[in-house]
């Protein structure tokens, strides 16, 4: 696998709190790659170390073949755009064009004016009477035209409104068809990876549950339904990520591989197929070995609480970004 991100034993702490700690992340390059997992889990603290914005307390970042804001150069070589979609309140539209022009050496002028002018921005507004959508296209824009290899998209469209979302999304995807470049997506909204991304990775506890790609992960999970018991009864090859009980008492079980062929066809059992959603949620919910920090203390990250079955603790790899 060609890796546009990759992180070993990474960790982030603010004084006694680790925010992020031994997370260890090979980020596929080409790819359109959605970042999931719950409140806490790392994911901005992670983006904003890829970004340069941060400096990592241990381990080491690597983002596209050099340490993240190292020189103009490797500045270049990354987008972001933030959830709060920054801008500067006193400056105009056309005032954030001059400035990306001046101070990225790889920056498409016809590209910003273009997305601009199709997106009705006015040149002449000021960005502090924008409303929210516009930012978040002004803002898009601007990470945009620098024509990045990585563009890091931290949650941009968590205050929009759902029709602006689909369609700041719709530009992303527009915007890099055909380009050499590799989209990181931080998002809450599982519908909003699946509509866009076409791989996906589930961070919990600063751990990588998922690195897949989406195909893959719709294929290699099902729910399995059959007479009650345990885990330990399922098929060869078959993981169970959680379990639960049906009103008439039996037991449900959303499990990693096999195809649809290899399903066991014994009495009373019956498969389904998952959504993207189905298979995110079950590992959010899973327990997590603890993630401790470097100096093991009361403020280091504890195990998920979750009341899910797990027989499997092992990472899901697609067989695709191995090579």
């Amino acid at each position: 696998m060609t890796a546009v991100l990759r992180a070993q034993a990474l960790g982030k702490r603010y004084r006694r709190r680790w925010a992020l700690s031994d997370c260890t992340l090979d980020v596929p390059a080409g790819r359109f790659v959605g970042l999931v997992g719950p409140n806490g889990a790392g994911k901005s603290t992670l983006l904003n170390l890829a970004a340069g914005l941060l400096a990592p307390t241990t381990g080491t970042i690597e983002v596209c073949g050099g340490r993240p804001a190292t020189g103009p150069a490797q500045l270049a070589k990354v987008g972001f755009v933030a959830q709060d979609t920054p801008t500067y309140a006193a400056l105009s539209v056309a005032d954030h064009l001059a400035l990306g022009a001046r101070l990225n050496p790889r920056w498409d002028a016809a590209l910003a004016r273009d997305r601009i002018r199709r997106t009705g921005l006015d040149p002449d507004q000021r960005a502090g009477r924008l409303s929210g959508g516009q930012r978040a296209q002004l803002a898009l824009t601007l990470g945009l035209a620098k024509r990045p290899e990585l563009l890091v998209l931290d949650e941009p469209v968590a205050a929009l409104d759902p029709l602006a979302r689909r369609e700041f999304l719709d530009d992303v995807t527009e915007a890099i068809a055909g380009r050499e470049m590799t989209v990181l997506l931080s998002s809450h909204l599982v519908s909003d990876v699946e509509r866009v991304c076409d791989h996906v990775i589930v961070l919990v506890d600063s751990r990588v549950q998922v690195n897949a790609s989406i195909d893959a992960l719709l294929t290699g999970h099902h729910r399995l339904t059959g007479p009650s018991g345990t885990p330990a009864g399922l098929p060869l090859g078959h993981h169970a990520l959680s379990t639960s009980r049906t009103a008439d008492r039996r037991s449900t079980y959303v499990v990693r591989g096999g195809a649809p062929a290899r399903l066991p066809h014994g009495p009373g059992w019956t498969a389904e197929p998952l959504t993207l959603e189905d298979i995110v949620l079950a590992y959010i919910g899973r327990r997590t070995p603890a993630t401790p920090g470097p100096d093991t203390g009361p403020d280091t990250p504890g195990t998920s609480t979750s009341t899910s079955t797990s027989t499997s603790t092992s990472t899901v790899d697609d067989p695709e970004t191995r090579r």
